[in-house]
């Protein structure tokens, strides 16, 4: 029961940090929501029994690809964005609505073609999860796209360099 208390704390926390970087104002600010939002994700791979994801992804993510986020923010001089909208109660409230009502609509298309995912054991989770099977499947079965997503997230860092040293008009 512990488990799934601290599963959907998690869960809430995660989203109300990714409504976070949504609605801050300022790059650093919606950074560090998205710092707390990773951290989030760790922590429900360790509810799910999967701890080496849970490490890589604060390693990876919420260490280093966060540290290049901030750098490029703070070399980019970026100042506050503008708002584009005023903060409502009714749009809250209408924003929860659609969301729900769109996982509603999701789990009933999912459910009729019978395309719902199957419960794992925490066992076969353990199994499936351990680094070398994590090791053997990304570099066989998806070595293609870990290298095609290498390759973007190296066009994106020289991009955000190039418009970094691109001088004022």
């Amino acid at each position: 029961m512990a488990g799934q208390i601290l599963f959907f704390a998690l869960a809430v926390t995660a989203i109300a940090a990714g409504v976070g970087v949504v609605w801050s104002r300022s790059p650093i600010n919606s950074a560090l929501w998205l710092i707390l939002n990773l951290f989030c994700i760790a922590g429900l791979y360790l509810t799910l029994n999967a701890q080496f994801i849970a490490v890589i992804q604060i390693l990876v993510y919420a260490g280093a690809i966060m540290v290049l986020f901030l750098f490029v923010i703070m070399l980019l001089n970026l100042s506050e964005m503008p708002s584009v909208t005023r903060f409502t109660i009714a749009r809250l409230f209408g924003f929860f609505l659609v969301m729900g009502v769109l996982a509603l609509l999701t789990y009933a298309v999912a459910a009729g073609l019978d395309v719902l995912p199957e419960r794992i054991v925490p066992a076969a989770a353990a199994v499936s999860g351990s680094p070398s099977t994590l090791a053997r499947s990304l570099f066989t079965e998806y070595a293609l796209p870990f290298e095609i997503i290498g390759i973007l997230l190296l066009a994106a860092t020289v991009g955000a360099v190039i418009i970094a040293k691109r001088k004022p008009v």
